[in-house]
């Protein structure tokens, strides 16, 4: 009797340890960039200026579909909110709200860093990598290419999580 009793105690106990690790491996391998970010001006270089007052990013993750909204209050006070969805196949999604580009395609390059193409009629004026910090509480994006005026875009933009 005893040992069938520790016999059953032993599978629950292996149960519930495989259990636990793939209740776990999901928070292992949630999108770190998930959340509020808020852009930290003092630490940023934005290329060409004027710098904006305030950018806030955020980022929605439902499965493999990430869902950001970009809410931008310009040099001038005027508020800008920009959306898209998509997904890191590097497939072109649509995106609006910027006079730089209409669509973007994103590639995962690794936990919390990805490459991403910003296109406008169909050709790249734009490529960004984004990056979370191992710790999760600054992102970080780097701008290259074109803008809508045609000037040279060269930006580092630093986020703190909000």
């Amino acid at each position: 009797m005893r040992i069938r009793a520790l016999g059953v105690c032993l599978i629950l106990a292996v149960f519930s340890v495989s259990s636990f690790a793939q209740s776990n491996r999901g928070t292992q391998t949630a999108d770190p960039v998930a959340g509020t970010w808020e852009l930290n001006l003092a630490k940023s270089k934005i290329v060409p200026g004027p710098a904006p007052k305030r950018v806030t990013r955020v980022y929605v993750v439902n499965g493999d579909q990430i869902t950001l909204t970009t809410n931008i209050i310009g040099a001038d006070g005027k508020p800008t909110t920009g959306r898209s969805t998509y997904a890191y196949d590097g497939k072109d999604y649509a995106a609006t709200g910027s006079p730089d580009y209409d669509t973007q395609a994103v590639k995962l390059v690794g936990p919390g860093s990805v490459t991403a193409e910003l296109k406008k009629a169909g050709k790249v004026v734009q490529t960004v990598s984004r990056k979370v910090s191992p710790d999760g509480k600054m992102l970080t994006m780097v701008f290259k290419g074109t803008n809508a005026k045609g000037q040279t875009v060269d930006s580092v933009e630093i986020y703190d999580r909000h």
